[in-house]
């Protein structure tokens, strides 16, 4: 697999598309990361990292529905980085996803976080995925 992490991002939206309650993918700790924020941002409601069940572990995510409608928390999962064209910002050129409402998750320095803590803590990084 040449980019596991628009692999996740696939596991998540088809995951949505059919409806499913949870869903399991190999873990990396950049997968982590990308989880922790999705569950602290709310597109998601809780997630099990299982470091026994092989040497890479798992992840569990709970995925988050509106309980009137049944419609997803997350409407959109964008890859922006990809293995053969890189993108990189800085730290004053930070992009806005749907002019704040979205969240950018960003690789910097300091670790894998969102566009508006890459903004409060001044570094730039490559801009893994909009997610909104």
């Amino acid at each position: 697999m040449t980019d596991p992490i628009s692999d996740y991002l696939t596991r998540l939206r088809n995951a949505i598309q059919a409806g499913h309650k949870v869903v399991d993918m190999p873990a990396s700790n950049v997968k982590k990361e990308m989880t922790k924020i999705l569950k602290e941002k709310g597109y998601i409601l809780n997630y099990k990292f299982e470091d026994e069940v092989n040497y890479q572990g798992n992840i569990k995510i709970a995925l988050k529905y509106n309980p009137e409608n049944g419609i997803a928390a997350i409407k959109s999962l964008k890859r922006i980085s990809k293995p053969g064209l890189r993108k990189y910002c800085d730290s004053n050129n930070i992009p806005r996803v749907l002019n704040g409402l979205g969240v950018a998750i960003i690789s910097t320095s300091k670790g894998v976080i969102t566009d508006k803590e890459a903004r409060d803590l001044g570094v730039g990084g490559e801009v893994l995925c909009y997610v909104y």
